[in-house]
Order: C-alpha cells, then structure tokens, then sequence
C-alpha cells in the first residue's frame, strides 16, 4: 500500500451538496475520508455512491450491519474501510478484541458468535468466495431473518465489495486513525 492514492482526492472548498454530504457522514472536527473525497471530484460518481450506501437504520440491527460490513471487509483485505468500521463502530456495537480478531481470522464456528451471528458471517463467506448461497445454508438463513433482512445482508455484501475494489484499486493509504486489520 502506498502512502498516496492513485487519484488525489478533492480539496476544500467542495461543491455544496457534497459538503452537506460530508456534513451529514462524518463526526465534528474528522476530515472527510479519503475514499469520499476521491469520489468528490466527480459529483455524480459521489452522489451515486452515496445513493447505494446502507448506512442508515434498516432492517438490521446495527450489530448485524457491521458484522456483515466488517467480515466483507475482511474477506477482500480492504484494510482501508475496515480500519475506518472497526474505529467507528467498535463501542457501538460492543466487539471486543477477540471478535474483532476473529471476524479478520477466524471460520464462523471459531469466533464464539451466536448462531444468527455466525450465519451472517457464513453469508459474507459464501458470497465472497462462491457469489452464491446453497439451499442449506438459503435454508438456515430462512429460519433466523426475515426476507428484507437477507435482501440487506446482500446488499450490503455487494455494496463493500464495490467499497473494496474502490480502496484496493486506487491504493488508499490508512485513515491515520484506522484501527489495523488483523491477518491470517
């Protein structure tokens, strides 16, 4: 990973509907991310990519989310957005230590989750490495969430991989905040 992106990311002063983006996202007194500014020079790209994010409330819990989110993160090595999930979101969520490791090493059954948690994880993986769901697994998942709930958890599988490809392709440099993500 290089020190620098391969597209700089837009400066300040930016297009009012992107400051109101940037506004809305980040907490007071933290620059924008790197990833959002890099998409910032172009407003329509920015403005589509912000349209496909799920992060509001939905029809998970938040927990769920970034579960979800983070093992996605893991599975494509995008060190970059993991770092910024896992410094945001790591007390609301309540992980600790050891889920954070296991979520980046870990197979589902290893990590001490709950059943519904581990079958979040066991999605990601199967969506990651086959881009499909066998009947059992289609079949455990049904028992657990709700149709909109698997549809989210899709979603937002594919949603970080696009988030993934983003990062790893333009070689974003850590957040210097960016909590590390663990490897194998």
């Amino acid at each position: 990973m290089s020190l620098s992106p391969r597209i700089a990311p837009a400066e300040a002063p930016y297009d009012d509907a992107v400051q109101t983006q940037f506004d809305r996202l980040m907490p007071p007194g933290v620059d924008p991310l790197v990833l959002f500014r890099t998409l910032a020079n172009d407003t329509r790209l920015f403005s589509r990519f912000m349209g496909a994010g799920l992060l509001d409330k939905g029809h998970l819990s938040l927990r769920e989310r970034e579960l979800a989110i983070d093992r996605t993160c893991a599975q494509t090595g995008c060190a970059y957005e993991w770092g910024v999930h896992i410094t945001f979101f790591k007390e609301q969520v309540s992980l600790t230590d050891e889920e954070i490791d296991a979520l980046a090493t870990k197979a589902p059954e290893e990590g001490g989750w709950s059943p519904r948690e581990a079958l979040i994880l066991k999605l990601m993986d199967a969506l990651h490495q086959t881009a499909r769901i066998d009947d059992e697994l289609w079949a455990a998942l049904r028992s657990e969430f709700k149709e909109m709930q698997l549809l989210e958890l899709i979603m937002l599988a594919g949603f970080y991989h696009t988030v993934a490809y983003l990062c790893n392709g333009l070689d974003l440099p850590l957040e210097p905040y960016g909590a590390p993500l663990p490897r194998v």
